[in-house]
């Protein structure tokens, strides 16, 4: 998921998109333990949607790149 994807959004579904990344970084979690896991990278790759994620709703709160954002958020 890129930036511009998440910063196009509004913040009720970037929270439902976290939400979602760190259900899904539980599973590979669970996968991992039982030895299921089949492509480890998508444990690296979640983990660094999940802080992509948090970054941008860290930059809303504190209002800094007003001018990435869409008009509508």
């Amino acid at each position: 998921m890129k930036p511009v994807e998440i910063r196009s959004k509004s913040r009720e579904d970037i929270l439902q998109e976290l939400e979602g990344c760190k259900r899904e970084l539980l599973n590979l979690r669970i996968q991992w333990q039982a030895g299921e896991l089949r492509n480890s990278a998508q444990y690296a790759k979640t983990r660094k949607d999940i802080a992509r994620l948090e970054t941008i709703l860290r930059e809303m709160e504190l209002g800094l790149n007003k001018r990435l954002y869409s008009k509508g958020s």
